[in-house]
């Protein structure tokens, strides 16, 4: 995989390059970034610009100076190559592309496959380079789905870890890097207290690549030994436009997307494949059942919500989420105060983006979430409505915790009833 195949992050692929070409490269780096931002494939992309002869060849050009005794320097570049990105047809481009250059291993979380067998990751290299191939941009969820884990729970193993040390003590084959990119270092336990040894003082020419995203859970004894490189969520902007190149999505459907994906590029291909679920009238229905119709109705609509998968759960309450912010944009948008609130030259104080551009139909929505809650109920439905996605996410019982919701919901907005109509 090269830099051009990941979405976006221009600043942190410049700082990646400017890593080698000043000779700057620390022997561990953390990847750092949420879901769908690019940990993973910046981290793919990384390895194989490392192992890039023409991009190591370009470097060894510019250091061999002629020598003293008038000797031409060599260089073991055949074209020009620009040293931004890995060239792409190398024979080691080739072969990371492939996920089969024999000097960059990888090591991600799994589960037993053989009973009686300790799992390690060399168990699911087939399962793992097809993954990569097809679904840079997936989670921990979906990479147990893909090798049939079910309901087990993927972990980096003692096992792994001894693995992963008699992978780095062998010479390297081809490239002048051994490279071990280890995905979601979160799932290394105690046991990779193992690997303190080997990330501090690691063989010549040993480049460990770790890709997270979420700090407090990685070994604080592993963490210290890293230099952080962070990955930021994507721009809407850049989630839009791979929508519309890389998935082919129509760019109505891509600009509603990326709004709501919150930069996360995973999300957001997932909730173009439910892009024609009607979330809106499922919402409505609910807050009429909640509001106006009483109980029998919210049971009826519970167990309708709990028959859904638990990634359209994840995206309904997303869907609302976003319907809320609109709501507090509508409100601060029409505000009769803007007129009293602007500083000296009719210039608005709070920045606000007047010039927002709403769809007639969420915005009418939006308008009427506006006449059941104030700005403090709709933060507290958002903070409730995350709680909510952070428990589906860990398998949470779908029933109890939308009972337990719209309890919650009911008393947040009560004193503020509307029935909600087409």
């Amino acid at each position: 995989m090269q830099f051009n195949n990941v979405i976006g992050q221009a600043e942190v692929k410049q700082n990646l390059a400017e890593l080698v070409q000043h000779n700057r490269l620390s022997h561990a780096l953390l990847f750092l970034g949420k879901e769908g931002s690019g940990a993973l494939p910046m981290a793919l992309a990384f390895a194989q610009y490392v192992v890039c002869e023409k991009v190591s060849g370009h470097w060894a050009a510019v250091k061999n100076e002629p020598s003293l005794f008038g000797d031409e320097p060599h260089s073991p570049l055949t074209t020009p190559h620009s040293p931004g990105d890995s060239c792409g047809s190398c024979p080691a481009c080739t072969k990371s592309q492939q996920f089969v250059h024999p000097d960059i291993h990888f090591s991600y979380p799994v589960v037993t496959k053989k009973p009686g067998t300790p799992p390690i990751s060399t168990d699911y290299i087939t399962e793992w380079r097809e993954f990569v191939k097809g679904y840079p941009y997936g989670n921990i969820y979906d990479w147990l789905q893909f090798i049939g884990a079910e309901n087990k729970q993927g972990n980096i193993t003692a096992n792994e870890c001894n693995d992963i040390i008699r992978k780095l003590s062998l010479k390297s084959f081809e490239s002048e890097y051994k490279v071990l990119l280890l995905w979601m270092p979160e799932y290394l336990g105690n046991e990779g207290n193992k690997l303190l040894k080997l990330i501090e003082e690691p063989p010549p020419n040993t480049l460990f690549i770790l890709a997270a995203e979420n700090e407090s859970l990685i070994l604080p004894t592993i963490l210290s030994r890293c230099q952080l490189i962070k990955i930021p969520a994507l721009e809407t902007k850049e989630v839009e436009e791979a929508l519309i190149n890389r998935n082919k999505t129509a760019p109505e459907t891509a600009r509603q997307v990326a709004s709501v994906s919150e930069g996360n590029y995973r999300e957001a291909l997932q909730m173009v494949q439910h892009a024609d679920e009607d979330w809106q009238s499922l919402l409505r229905e609910w807050l009429n059942a909640m509001l106006k119709t009483g109980p029998i109705a919210q049971t009826r609509w519970v167990e309708e919500i709990s028959k859904h998968g638990r990634e359209k759960q994840k995206q309904f309450l997303r869907y609302f989420n976003h319907l809320l912010e609109l709501a507090i944009r509508v409100r601060v948008m029409t505000s009769p105060s803007d007129s009293l609130s602007k500083g000296e030259g009719g210039k608005d104080p709070f920045h606000r983006n007047t010039s927002l551009v709403i769809p007639e139909k969420e915005k009418d929505f939006a308008e009427r979430l506006n006449k059941i809650a104030g700005i403090e109920q709709q933060q507290a439905i958002i903070e409730e409505l995350d709680r909510a996605a952070y428990y589906i996410e860990r398998n949470a019982n779908a029933k109890i915790l939308f009972h337990a919701l719209t309890i919650k919901l009911y008393h947040i907005i009560r004193d503020k009833i509307v029935f909600l109509t087409d």
